[in-house]
């Protein structure tokens, strides 16, 4: 446990670098606590040696470790006002009735990214382990239709397909029919390999004329269900974050960005606020980088959630409470509804 004086002086450390990402030295210290620069200097050295300090080669500074940042959240900015500046764009955006729910969503992600000048990540529900409920065919007009599947829990997802010559209306009808018998109740992670299945040793491979159009239309309909809905902004704020005037680290997180493997560090189904600092991610190109993380509730048992990817040195007490208010005000949309 450490002293009074000894959080003071990490909290102020870990403030100044989160302003200037420079070394915090003592002098700028002693002014503020009104105790000599020796007396700092000595607490200094006795937070380093326990872990929650780090010296760099090129200044007498220092600043937060790891550690120091999680002693940071979880102990010291824990008993301290919420940083609530800044929300009022978001409040006035979540009164809006006027916007849908997945535009208002984006844009509500647009300007996390840009209160904090970081990459944000929203992440909806994901369906993969939802079952068809129920599979419709509605015509558009004579060359145009649409496949619609609807899952238990609600998601639906179309595809639009194009009516050839040679189809027959009626015979297309009796195809969804005998999808609808095949894949009632069926996890959509199952989907695809059912209709393989059943369509090579089966009867209903005779009966499917249109069996390429259709199957294949409807692969391409279960596959989006399969993939987490994303919405992903701000990646160029990282250029101009200290930590990354390294180009080979830059290029590493632009690798970890196209390659979607950003997805591997974000929390989906935790409760709260999740926060992973440098290593506690998975993926190298993040060792330098926080993940703060919330789930929001959708109302069908299922988990989306808002993220912000920023340098180990962001604005915690700003963040936060900004990614809780978000995720907050997401669940009562769904409530809503």
């Amino acid at each position: 446990m450490l002293t009074e004086r000894q959080e003071m002086i990490l909290r102020l450390i870990v403030d100044g670098y989160v302003k200037t990402a420079e070394p915090v030295g003592s002098k700028s210290l002693a002014g503020q606590l009104k105790v000599s620069s020796a007396t700092i200097r000595n607490e200094m050295s006795i937070l380093e040696e326990l872990g929650f300090l780090e010296k760099t080669h090129t200044s007498s500074g220092r600043i937060p470790s790891e550690k120091g940042y999680r002693y940071y959240i979880e102990t010291i900015i824990k008993n301290l006002d919420d940083e609530t500046n800044g929300f009022f764009e978001f409040e006035k955006l979540f009164e809006n009735k006027e916007i849908q729910r997945d535009e208002l969503i984006k844009e509500a992600i647009n300007l996390l990214s840009q209160a904090t000048n970081c990459t944000a990540i929203s992440l909806g529900p994901n369906a993969y382990h939802s079952k068809v409920k129920k599979v419709q065919m509605v015509p558009l007009n004579d060359t145009q239709a649409l496949i619609i599947v609807i899952t238990n829990f609600g998601y639906v997802e179309s595809k639009q397909i194009t009516i050839q010559e040679e189809m027959d209306m009626v015979e297309l009808a009796k195809v969804i029919e005998l999808l609808n018998e095949l894949l009632m109740d069926t996890p959509i992670s199952k989907v695809s390999e059912k209709l393989h299945y059943e369509i090579q040793h089966s009867h209903i491979k005779e009966l499917m004329k249109y069996r390429e159009t259709i199957v294949d239309s409807f692969i391409e309909a279960f596959s989006k269900f399969a993939q987490t809905r994303y919405y992903l902004t701000g990646q160029s704020n990282m250029l101009y974050q200290p930590e990354f005037n390294d180009i080979r680290k830059l290029r590493e997180f632009i690798h970890t960005i196209e390659n979607n493997e950003i997805f591997k560090i974000i929390e989906t189904n935790a409760d709260g606020i999740s926060v992973k600092i440098g290593t506690e991610n998975k993926v190298t190109a993040m060792h330098d980088c926080t993940v703060v993380s919330s789930s929001y509730d959708t109302g069908s048992g299922e988990k989306g959630s808002i993220s912000i990817v920023g340098p180990t040195r962001m604005d915690y007490r700003k963040v936060i409470p900004l990614i809780k208010y978000i995720a907050d005000h997401i669940s009562k949309l769904y409530e809503e509804e």
